[in-house]
């Protein structure tokens, strides 16, 4: 029963917002995993004004946030089999088809913001490979999603040292980012972003991994009260089209759709210092402590990290070698 209310229920919304876009040539449906009011869910807004606005009115782009049709592990598949036109997914989501895509998750890789801007730069040697494969899974990459970096969730207390992991379950969102928590003693649970807040709420982890923004955005102070700063990956979400769609659209509207998500693009990674400093002042205002490990800390961290590069060479692949090895020159 509870499956097919939720069938109904996004057959419902998808009808009743066909209804609304009837007079555009053509629509746009975007899943999103995160609320509206996200900083990636106002960066989608940012794009729908865009493009209606450039178009005027011959492309409607409608919003389907907070997972109301796809969760965040079912986007990949629903855009690249055409099930909806567009989604938003984390980068990691493709994994399973581009293990070199979890390059972005090596313990501490892109450990500054120059390192980070080198490497999601569009065409960039480690992008660009990046956006080749996953169009190769039926759905093209219009732009990347800034998240900032991943830091952990706690109760009672920071997490200072990899001793502090041992034996505790970890909310993780990526392959890679549960080896790290392997590594360092704990056992890792991939929970998706938008049941997180649950699975804290519940005790179904006991630590969390997620960036500090989407600790804003889900209240996730409610569950947790401590925020230890690693900035132990680099997490970031893509925008992307369903391939054979885009294929088919008119050169004008591809034309409107590119310099919105170039817009797109741009704004949200040079806001990202801005909002995950907003996030943290907020989630300190609500009662999280934040905590910052010392240099001394940060180096037992790093310590236990090597066994993670190396599995990653291993299941990689060659493309996974080259991405590597071109994000550790920047």
């Amino acid at each position: 029963m509870k499956v097919l209310s939720w069938a109904l229920g996004a057959a419902m919304a998808l009808g009743l917002a066909a209804g609304s876009a009837q007079a555009a040539d053509t629509t746009l449906r975007i899943s999103l995993q995160l609320p509206l009011t996200s900083h990636l869910g106002q960066n989608l807004q940012l794009f729908k004004e865009e493009v209606e606005k450039n178009s005027n009115g011959d492309i409607a782009v409608e919003i389907y946030d907070s997972a109301q049709l796809y969760k965040d592990n079912e986007v990949p598949a629903a855009v690249g089999s055409g099930s909806i036109e567009m989604g938003v997914a984390s980068l990691t989501r493709y994994v399973g088809d581009i293990p070199a895509v979890d390059v972005f998750y090596q313990p501490f890789l892109f450990d500054t913001e120059e390192k980070v801007r080198a490497a999601v730069a569009k065409g960039s040697p480690v992008r660009g490979p990046l956006d080749e494969a996953i169009a190769e899974t039926g759905s093209t990459v219009l732009w990347w999603q800034a998240y900032g970096g991943s830091i952990m969730l706690s109760n009672g207390g920071p997490l200072k040292t990899p001793e502090d992991l041992k034996g505790k379950k970890v909310r993780v969102f990526g392959k890679t980012l549960g080896d790290f928590v392997t590594v360092a003693g704990g056992a890792p649970t991939l929970i998706s972003g938008s049941e997180q807040y649950l699975a804290y709420q519940r005790g179904t982890v006991d630590i969390g991994m997620t960036g500090v923004s989407g600790v804003k955005s889900r209240k996730l102070w409610e569950v947790m009260d401590t925020i230890t700063v690693t900035n132990n990956a680099d997490i970031e979400f893509i925008v992307v089209v369903n391939t054979d769609f885009w294929n088919g659209l008119p050169d004008e509207h591809k034309k409107i759709i590119e310099a919105a998500a170039l817009k797109a693009e741009a704004d949200v990674r040079d806001r990202m210092s801005q909002i995950e400093a907003e996030a943290y002042e907020i989630s300190e205002q609500n009662g999280m402590t934040i905590y910052t490990p010392t240099a001394e800390e940060m180096t037992a961290w790093k310590s236990v990290s090597q066994p993670v590069y190396d599995n990653f060479v291993e299941k990689a692949g060659p493309l996974g070698k080259q991405v590597l090895e071109a994000a550790q020159k920047f």
